[in-house]
């Protein structure tokens, strides 16, 4: 992006030194006017998908984005069978693709801030699985976490088990064609601060950011998804954010959706945006609604 795309972000959003900040490492080269599609993360979905017994299978899931005439799914990982297989991965995506939806990527639950040893052993080997499974499935990028500061270590100790966690898998990932995607999860990746540290340390070209629009617990949360969006592979919207005020939470607002797509076009972000609902609302009620608006905001 150009510097002066950037300040007018920066202009748009009122985030004080954000131009400066966010030109700190290259950005993602888009040249093109911005396109966005949209998805749905199984996350969504999870109550009805973690009861006992459930009340909603991936293929379910599927199903009901089908019928809201989206684009794409994210199955999370962790609503996958415990012995979910190639068979189970093939079935998927063959529902999927005849549903006409692609799968947009997957999600897991990972912690690289780890010493070496078993437990780091173990994150590395999940990742690598979810590398194969992802590429089975034809979904181009994994969203991941980088975990937290372990009792006894230091943030800079974290940072740098998180940065090498990160290439090693992406050693692997790139051979499967597979992105990953860091999310700002609080942690070592609660600010944009703090993702652009890992983003500059791990600079491979299978890295990107996944901004969670809703995971911004800070003052200025719009100034901050302004900063990241550049770098972003994927994109998750939430219908509420959280500011902080003073280091203290302040109670949930609606988030502003027209103000976020704004956000991605002016960074000239395209690929999918990933509707991640996670609001007390019934979702099988409240997603629709959410959709619609988001169809008319993309347009």
């Amino acid at each position: 992006m150009k510097r002066g795309a950037l300040a007018a972000v920066a202009a748009a959003v009122g985030g004080p030194g954000l131009a400066t900040v966010a030109r700190a490492i290259p950005p993602i080269g888009r040249t093109r006017a911005s396109h966005l599609k949209l998805s749905i993360a199984a996350y969504s979905y999870r109550k009805l998908l973690t009861a006992n017994p459930p009340k909603l299978d991936l293929f379910g899931y599927a199903d009901l984005a089908a019928d809201m005439g989206l684009d794409a799914i994210e199955p999370t990982a962790y609503y996958f069978p415990k012995d979910v297989d190639g068979v189970y991965l093939r079935r998927l995506r063959r529902h999927a693709f005849l549903l006409g939806l692609d799968i947009s990527g997957t999600a897991i639950g990972n912690n690289f801030c780890l010493p070496p040893g078993a437990r780091r052993d173990g994150e590395l080997a999940h990742t690598r699985l979810w590398i194969d499974r992802a590429a089975e499935l034809n979904a181009p990028v994994i969203r991941i976490f980088a975990g937290n500061v372990e009792k006894g270590s230091t943030e800079d100790q974290a940072v740098e088990w998180a940065v090498a966690g990160i290439r090693e898998s992406l050693e692997y990932a790139a051979v499967r064609g597979v992105m990953l995607a860091l999310e700002n999860h609080g942690g070592i990746t609660g600010t944009a601060a703090q993702i652009l540290r890992l983003v500059k340390a791990v600079d491979h070209p299978s890295f990107g950011v996944n901004l969670d629009t809703g995971n911004f617990h800070v003052e200025h949360p719009y100034a901050a998804m302004a900063e990241l969006a550049p770098y972003a592979v994927n994109v998750q919207v939430k219908t509420e954010i959280e500011r902080s005020a003073r280091g203290k939470a302040t109670a949930r607002e609606a988030a502003d959706l027209a103000r976020i797509i704004a956000i991605l076009r002016e960074a000239r972000y395209s690929g999918y945006v990933v509707l991640e609902h996670e609001a007390d609302e019934d979702p099988l009620v409240a997603i629709p609604g959410h959709i619609r608006r988001l169809r008319e905001l993309i347009g």
